[in-house]
């Protein structure tokens, strides 16, 4: 795949000091992914369509299990955030319910869910955008998730006034296995006891969800620095192989001259996650 762009390392950029401090929370010490309980707010308000009734039914029914209702109201929040302020860069609220039918494993579930949490979490966008940085310079041994590791890289984030991160320790290491629980989740992380970084299988649906990202994010020019498939720890190697799976699927269309291959979604970016798959 020509992807126009001879440097294929280029770095992404670096996202030091570009959040304020009113946007940067440590939310992720109290909600990773939780696969089960965002696909059941996901259907709920695909259901509902109102923020109000699905909070409602979320406590009265229960939907967080055993959980306090303290503890279930922080899940809600955090959760019900990353839906909000969810943009068009990725599929809309009302058609996860479709996504996720349509996922074959849990963790084409998680990696679909991962996107809504980088799209919507400064702290954990700055740190992937640092790891990437590290695995595009240096390959994929830079990929360490040691305690002492992810210290060091919030320890060099500032916000946009200049002040440094300033969090206490114990909220610190409680970030840093929130963070790993995250990798863990969509396979960039082996196992409970691995510390270092692996690429990720990715399935056909977070494909289409990391491509589609790709696509809003940068148009027709996506696949000189596909963001989507970075996030997703994938590597210069791998994007042909990425590239010809994604031109395959009857949602994308494939083109080029010369070499030069160009993909772009058919109609809509995510005119594939069909509504009328939801279950009322």
């Amino acid at each position: 795949m020509n992807n126009r762009r001879d440097d294929h390392r280029a770095a992404i950029p670096s996202l030091d000091g570009a959040f304020s401090r009113d946007t940067v929370s440590m939310d992720l010490t109290m909600c990773g992914l939780l696969v089960d309980k965002a696909e059941e707010m996901a259907r709920l308000y695909a259901t509902h369509r109102d923020w109000t009734t699905v909070e409602d039914r979320w406590f009265d029914e229960r939907r967080d299990g055993r959980s306090t209702r303290g503890s279930s109201r922080k899940v809600y929040r955090v959760l019900s955030s990353r839906f909000k302020t969810a943009d068009r860069k990725l599929p809309a609220i009302t058609q996860l319910p479709s996504v996720f039918k349509q996922c074959e494993t849990t963790r084409d579930k998680a990696q679909v869910l991962y996107f809504y949490l980088v799209e919507e979490d400064p702290l954990v966008q700055y740190a992937i955008h640092t790891y990437i940085n590290r695995l595009l310079e240096d390959g994929i041994e830079a990929l360490q998730f040691d305690q002492e590791s992810i210290e060091a890289i919030l320890n060099g984030f500032s916000y946009a006034d200049g002040g440094e991160f300033d969090y206490a320790a114990s909220t610190t290491v409680r970030w840093g296995e929130g963070f790993r629980g995250v990798l863990r989740e969509i396979g960039v992380i082996e196992s409970q006891q691995a510390l270092g970084g692996q690429v990720p299988t990715i399935g056909t649906i977070p494909l289409l969800v990391a491509s589609g990202y790709s696509w809003e994010q940068d148009g027709e020019e996506w696949l000189t620095q596909p963001l989507g498939w970075l996030y997703l720890f994938q590597q210069h190697p791998y994007w042909e192989s990425l590239a010809e799976r994604l031109s395959q699927h009857p949602s994308w269309d494939a083109s080029g001259l010369h070499g030069e291959i160009k993909l772009q979604p058919v109609g809509d970016t995510y005119g594939w996650a069909d509504v009328s798959e939801v279950e009322k």
